[in-house]
């Protein structure tokens, strides 16, 4: 495939709520650092804020960030901000909250439902927005989300946020978060690796809901990036398409369904371009079967 001819379009599009965008994404927690949040070494930020500039070029119009993506030196959404803003009439940001860090970078408790505004209101700041496109709320190990869920309802009914989705959540949650306002996306730990999710995926589907993955191409290696030594399976799939692994990862998640919306995230200009272009591959029946059974025999 030639890359830099490929547009984020080329994989289609789903909606949002009433926001269309393209499925192939853009995660912006690398930008931050080369590891989880405040570890690493953060990429130059030039380099960041080309990337961005770079993704939207491409056809990117779904942007998925936090505040809490932070480092000692770089923040995503402030990066975005720099970047984008004023940003396009078709950009879609997504934010989340619920966890919680301190200025050193270190975890807190996860915040109440009562302080579930002071961080959406410090998405807002940080983007320099007057409304949040959508705001996913992480599950924080909760049984029951319904309070949590309720104080966000309560901030799109007051404009301050436009759509609902929740994060890290299993189908009890989505059943629960339904009951107090509509849901347009469940952002959930998935990958080739990592097939456990394969109910919420279907869940989703039947609610006409989007199912987006993260750690799609790190798979076990989570927010350290891909660690391990990669599949004979995915390997071999690569090699008959000319591509790189990841791109066979990524291309493996948006054919698990037309509502699955894929968030790749990188402050590498050249793979950037791969992940892209990743929305134009099209695996066959027996590549997906061969690939299938990398989960089917995972631990």
């Amino acid at each position: 495939m030639t890359s830099h001819t490929i547009s984020a379009a080329t994989a289609g599009t789903w909606m949002l709520g009433d926001l269309r965008v393209n499925r192939i994404g853009f995660g912006a927690m690398r930008l931050t650092g080369s590891a989880a949040f405040h570890q690493g070494t953060p990429s130059d930020r030039g380099q960041a804020i080309g990337v961005l500039r770079r993704a939207v070029e491409l056809g990117v119009n779904h942007i998925d960030t936090a505040a809490f993506y932070f480092s000692r030196v770089r923040s995503a959404n402030e990066l975005i901000n720099s970047a984008l803003a004023p940003y396009a009439d078709d950009l879609v940001i997504v934010t989340k909250v619920g966890p919680a860090r301190d200025a050193s970078g270190e975890w807190v408790t996860s915040a109440r439902p009562d302080q579930l505004r002071g961080q959406v209101e410090e998405n807002l700041r940080q983007l320099g927005r007057d409304h949040l496109d959508l705001v996913n709320l992480r599950v924080m190990g909760q049984n029951s989300i319904s309070e949590h869920f309720g104080a966000l309802a309560q901030l799109r009914d007051a404009g301050l946020v436009r759509h609902l989705g929740i994060s890290g959540a299993r189908p009890k949650h989505l059943a629960q978060a339904q009951e107090i306002a509509p849901v347009v996306c469940v952002q959930n730990r998935y990958s080739l690796d990592a097939p456990g999710g394969d109910e919420m995926l279907r869940a989703c589907a039947a609610h006409g809901i989007a199912f987006v993955p993260f750690f799609s191409i790190a798979g076990k290696g989570r927010e350290s990036g891909a660690v391990r030594a990669e599949h004979d399976q995915v390997r071999a799939v690569a090699r008959a398409h000319g591509v790189s692994p990841a791109q066979v990862r990524l291309a493996w998640i948006l054919q698990q369904g037309s509502h699955v919306l894929a968030i790749p995230g990188t402050g590498k200009p050249d793979h950037l371009v791969d992940n892209v272009a990743a929305g134009a591959l099209r695996l066959t029946e027996e590549e997906l079967q061969l690939l299938n059974s990398i989960g089917h025999s995972a631990s």
